[in-house]
């Protein structure tokens, strides 16, 4: 959810990825369905792996998993809690997807106020 918000919202100042610790097999189609509510398509997104990633290349990773990421990690982190609202009915995925959503507007906001003020683009 984040990743597409992230997209649709701030292509301006976010070059986003998402992965997960212990990443679902597929993005559940109830996922699909809140977030095609807010007209975000995530369809051509698919869950993998942290460490598929090349982590050096980014400045900012957003932790909501509730796990304790691997101490390894080089760069700021962030810890955004929210619920998984996998197995549970439908007004959790819409309760998360709003919480979300906040959640990236108002990163995106403060990157675009740390691009207004001359401070490097965030990645």
């Amino acid at each position: 959810m984040a990743e597409g918000f992230a997209r649709k919202y701030g292509g301006d100042v976010i070059a986003t990825a998402s992965a997960g610790l212990a990443p679902a097999l597929i993005v559940q189609p109830l996922t699909k369905k809140v977030m095609a509510e807010r007209n975000v398509n995530i369809d051509d997104q698919h869950p993998k792996d942290l460490g598929m990633l090349e982590l050096k290349s980014f400045d900012l990773i957003v932790n909501m998993s509730g796990a304790k990421l691997p101490p390894r990690i080089p760069i700021e982190v962030r810890e955004w809690t929210v619920e998984d609202p996998i197995g549970q009915p439908e007004e959790v995925y819409l309760t998360v997807r709003d919480q979300i959503e906040n959640a990236v507007m108002r990163l995106i906001l403060e990157f675009r106020r740390q691009a207004r003020n001359g401070q490097p683009k965030p990645v």
